[in-house]
């Protein structure tokens, strides 16, 4: 679902290598993973990559990093995300909050582990927005999060937004829904049955939902990150639900993604005012 600020010769090779690395579909009846997915978008969206959506001419990715022997930060957005004033100035706000919590939080822990007598580990902090689709009236992202606090290992997460053109805002994903429960009532079956047959790949063997083992029953879709995404370039038609370690299975599993078509139910729990923003995955 993903796109880059790069040109499409140069895209789809390296896109290509991206989803070679980073695994396969969710199931066999599931849309493809960002990365995959990633492959077949920009292909069909080359003819017109240059025009309507292109960014302005000014308009620059941002990309900061800074490491040092207190902390570690890095915060990236692409430029499609930087050629829209509102969004910019949201993501850069976004920035300096995540940079001042981090210090804070390092210099704190720096002065409790020389009060304490123990070895200070810098601290981490990293996001990275990812384009997932870029439509006509919207640009949905997501971001790769990352963090550590000094314990055992770090943690990956996820965030999404979506920035609605003819609003001039930002949107939560869920907010085009008339409700969490709608989305997760219409999504909830063909979800557990992808995350399951991801799952029992990873571990080599079948996943019973009812064995009282841990992280065999299915969770709540909408209780992780939803993301929205599409084949067609001009309608949302992929739900993506991105699953961070621990939330489905042990830490040695890593984090989660499932891709699911848009069906007539997901279109009857959106909000009236989105359902053309919308259309059924053939």
């Amino acid at each position: 679902m993903r796109r880059t600020a790069w040109g499409i010769a140069g895209l789809l090779p390296l896109l290509a290598f991206v989803a070679a690395c980073q695994g396969s579909e969710a199931g066999p009846d599931a849309a493809p993973s960002r990365a995959a997915t990633a492959v077949a978008d920009a292909a069909a969206q080359a003819e017109s990559a240059a025009t309507d959506s292109a960014p302005a001419p000014d308009a620059v990715a941002r990309s900061e990093k800074e490491e040092n022997d207190l902390y570690q930060f890095g915060f990236a957005y692409p430029v499609q995300a930087a050629a829209i004033p509102g969004l910019k100035a949201l993501l850069d706000k976004r920035l300096d909050a995540a940079k001042a919590d981090l210090v804070s939080s390092a210099r704190s822990d720096k002065a409790e582990a020389a009060k304490d007598s123990y070895p200070y580990r810098a601290h981490s902090w990293e996001a990275t927005w990812k384009v997932v689709t870029d439509l006509p009236d919207f640009l949905s992202l997501s971001a790769d999060l990352y963090e550590f606090t000094g314990g055992a290992h770090g943690m990956s997460n996820f965030d999404s937004l979506v920035w609605d053109r003819r609003a001039d805002t930002v949107r939560e994903p869920l907010d085009l829904f008339t409700s969490k429960d709608a989305l997760r009532v219409a999504i909830q079956a063909p979800f557990c049955d992808a995350l399951d047959q991801e799952r029992a790949k990873r571990r080599g063997e079948p996943v019973d939902r009812d064995s009282g083992q841990s992280f065999s029953e299915c969770i709540d879709p909408v209780a992780s990150t939803v993301i929205l995404g599409s084949s067609n370039r001009k309608t949302f038609d992929r739900i993506g639900v991105l699953v961070a370690p621990y939330e489905a299975g042990p830490y040695a599993e890593g984090s989660y993604e499932v891709t699911l078509p848009v069906t007539g139910k997901v279109m009857a729990a959106l909000k009236p005012q989105y359902r053309e923003a919308f259309s059924v995955k053939p």
